[in-house]
């Protein structure tokens, strides 16, 4: 007995739970798109919105068979909702609801002409009318060629999981996005320990000063992925500790420009393994005098802040200390008050907690009240603990004598302070420690003005050159990296000077600093490649 194989029944619509945006869809004026929320299964569903004379037609044309019977149903919700089918070859049909609170499923036949091999699906709302949502649309039918949607699969395993800020008692996490996931689990250790329907989580209720494994995967309606690789988090130590790495003996410094100006521009991962804190340049000020907040550049090519904390994350964990900067040429935050040093370092903590940055970097170029900056930063070092790093970028002029601004403030902080880098550049001719007058350029200019701060009641771990990484990164002082390396070896070592010899030598002089990370890659990484090595190299 022999007949025609019939084709077997499928739902002929694509992309029939907009799983996949708009796609195989078209929307009349732009009116529809594709939300997360709500939805009745997946993650996505059907949105229009009438307005004026347009109704938010949307609709696709789906293969079908000849002498057929369909049916067509979609799932509604919201304002008016029609849903139909045209040029089916013989009785177009459709049908609607004026308006439903929660999801409700609309369902017609038709069947189509002896010559008919597509036919139009549509929904649409009404003028006037609220925006209504679709989805799980169905065409029930024979295959008219075209196939339908894949079945559904479990997503795939996240990528890019990284750690961001951490506290005593909390993890920061962030991950890349997988497609058709509507959920995450998240695993410490092996166990699942909370769910997120983003692509972050803050792990909670953790032991200060401890390491975890975490791991996430994906879920949707049909599984779980395959969790993703292990990470590591440490907890900081209680009491505030920030509980980054310790800064070395000898540290090269370098500032990170979270701007374009003509330099190499990068990510934090991108910043050269020489350097041992690298300063986040900058921070800026609000309508709150004392007040700091960070905002990331857009030019960067961050897909957002989760990315930047992943990056500081990882910079930390290769044993960088990673710190926000306050100030600069252009930038001037005003604390002259007990209530604006009170605002200072409330808001620069916020910022070490939200970020995980280990301590802070005062740039100020506009004048500072020692008074005030030393509430500051005290207050500062109260709520972040012993592990913060503490770093200053002066002018040449602000530290000639302990009787200025910023030297009264770096000596009213030696007990929490890391390193003064002052800024051998953009100076005139400066007095020495041997009151001679000194031109920028020379390896005496180096010297001879860290001369100042070493004999000035500074330790010598507390002392950095400040120079520029390049000729384009300052308008003048630049020196090439040969005459920095002979600066720090006749001051930790007492030779290669030049006129001016130090009446002592200070081994635990902590290295020496550069503006910036960029303008260094901007050289071929030049500098760092030779002051690096020599700085660490120092006794």
């Amino acid at each position: 007995m022999g007949g025609v194989a019939q084709a077997a029944d499928i739902n002929v619509a694509k992309n029939a739970g907009f799983e996949a945006g708009l796609a195989n869809w078209s929307c009349s004026g732009g009116s529809g798109a594709v939300v997360g929320a709500p939805v009745r299964s997946g993650a996505g569903a059907l949105k229009g919105t009438p307005a004026g004379q347009d109704n938010a037609r949307c609709s696709q044309s789906v293969a079908v068979q000849p002498n057929s019977t369909y049916t067509l149903s979609a799932w509604v919700q919201g304002g008016y909702a029609y849903l139909g089918a045209s040029g089916t070859g013989t009785t177009d049909v459709s049908t609607w609801t004026p308006g439903e609170s929660g999801w409700k499923q609309l369902t017609t036949t038709f069947r189509t002409g002896a010559s008919t091999r597509a036919v139009t699906v549509y929904t649409h709302g009404w003028y006037g009318q609220s925006a209504y949502l679709v989805d799980d649309v169905s065409v029930f039918g024979p295959d008219g060629g075209g196939g339908g949607d894949p079945d559904p699969q479990a997503p795939g395993t996240p990528a890019g999981l990284g750690v961001g800020a951490v506290t005593s008692s909390s993890v920061a996490l962030s991950w890349k996005a997988v497609s058709g996931a509507t959920g995450y689990n998240v695993y410490r250790d092996g166990t699942k320990v909370q769910t997120a329907t983003g692509t972050s989580a803050t792990v909670t209720g953790l032991a200060a000063a401890t390491s975890y494994q975490f791991q996430v995967s994906a879920t949707n309606a049909v599984g779980e992925s395959a969790k993703s690789a292990a990470v590591s988090g440490r907890t900081s130590p209680g009491g505030g500790d920030p509980g980054g790495p310790a800064v070395p003996r000898h540290a090269l410094t370098g500032y990170w420009q979270n701007f374009n100006n003509g330099a190499t521009v990068q990510k934090l991962r991108d910043v050269q393994a020489q350097y041992d804190i690298i300063a986040v340049a900058f921070a800026d000020s609000t309508a709150t005098p004392g007040q700091i907040v960070f905002n990331l550049s857009s030019a960067l090519g961050y897909s957002g802040v989760a990315e930047f904390k992943s990056d500081i994350a990882a910079k930390k964990a290769a044993g960088k200390s990673v710190i926000i900067s306050v100030g600069g040429e252009l930038g001037n935050v005003t604390i002259n008050s007990d209530a604006s040093a009170t605002a200072f370092a409330n808001s620069a903590y916020a910022l070490m907690q939200e970020y995980g940055f280990n301590g802070i970097d005062i740039d100020l170029e506009h004048g500072i009240n020692s008074t005030y900056m030393t509430k500051a930063l005290r207050q500062l070092s109260a709520k972040a603990g012993s592990g913060m790093v503490l770093t200053m970028a002066p002018q040449t002029i602000d530290m000639q004598n302990t009787g200025t601004e910023y030297f009264k403030t770096a000596l009213a902080v030696k007990d929490i302070l890391t390193v003064v880098n002052m800024q051998h550049y953009n100076s005139g001719s400066m007095l020495g420690c041997d009151g001679q007058v000194y031109s920028q350029g020379s390896v005496d200019f180096l010297t001879a003005l860290a001369c100042i701060q070493l004999e000035g009641g500074l330790d010598p771990s507390q002392v950095g050159i400040g120079v520029p990484a390049s000729t384009r990164g300052a308008g003048s002082g630049y020196v090439s990296p040969t005459i920095v390396n002979n600066a720090l070896s006749c001051l930790t070592r007492g030779t290669n000077c030049g006129n001016f010899k130090p009446s002592k030598t200070y081994p635990s002089l902590r290295g020496a600093m550069t503006w910036s990370t960029n303008w260094d890659a901007t050289a071929g990484n030049a500098w760092s490649n030779a002051v690096g090595p020599h700085v660490h190299a120092l006794p």
